[in-house]
């Protein structure tokens, strides 16, 4: 998830440079405020915000970087950023890392000025999940199980990559950010998936097993704590 929105950052500051020589200014905005975590409401220090401009150029859309800044020790910030002629639209990006997922936030012209002083930014807590699947019946010696999950509903790769470990096959992998389920096809699947899911808030759980030609459902529905080793075991 992180190498993806950094990428996805580059590409902007690439085109931003691309429209360096034909962008025009109009004057700068000052803005003041804090990150803040949406629990505890206590700063996040050193939290990478970018501000770009939204351009419509031939009736796209393009995103022309115009500042970027890190709160200080108390999770504040003061600073002022160049205005673009005719633009009224502003993206304020904040990075995302192990504690916090990556946020857009798309803000007016005039809201932004109307806040100057007192722009503030609330940010999820991420915290660890593991997920153990342990396959206990002998019989059928093949079936398949399914899972997907959910973080405050959303999909749970989206919010944390993954990765797998089969302690049978003594092997690693990485999940990738897609919306589809998990898949463990036959008896030695006893595995353990580790990733992170947001804080105090429900996590939904979904498993379907395919079993002598039926299809069980399981659901369940945990809330993670925050700075906690979070443990879910299903076994069937």
């Amino acid at each position: 998830m992180c190498k993806f929105y950094c990428i996805k950052l580059l590409v902007f500051a690439f085109a931003a440079n691309l429209l360096t020589g034909c962008v025009h200014t109009e004057g700068t905005q000052r803005i003041k405020g804090k990150v803040i975590d949406e629990s505890t409401k206590t700063g996040i220090p050193g939290k990478t915000v970018i501000i770009q401009a939204l351009q419509i150029l031939n009736g796209k859309p393009i995103p022309t970087e115009v500042a970027v800044f890190s709160t200080d020790s108390t999770g504040s910030f003061a600073i002022k950023f160049k205005k673009l002629k005719d633009c009224r639209s502003y993206i304020f990006s904040l990075a995302g890392d192990s504690d916090y997922i990556f946020t857009n936030r798309r803000m007016s012209l005039y809201e932004i000025e109307q806040s100057a002083d007192f722009l503030y930014f609330s940010l999820s807590k991420l915290t660890n999940l593991t997920i153990n699947i342990i396959r206990k019946s002998t019989r059928p010696a093949l079936d398949t199980i399914s899972l997907i999950w959910q973080s405050d509903g959303i999909y749970g790769g989206s919010v944390y990559p993954y990765t797998i470990y089969n302690y049978e096959k003594g092997k690693n992998s990485i999940g990738q950010n897609q919306d589809y389920n998990l898949i463990f096809i036959g008896g030695k699947v006893n595995s353990s998936i580790n990733t992170k899911v947001f804080a105090d808030k429900n996590t939904l759980l979904t498993w379907q097993l395919y079993r002598f030609g039926r299809r069980t459902l399981f659901i369940d529905t945990i809330k993670c704590k925050r700075d906690f080793s979070n443990v879910v075991n299903f076994s069937y």
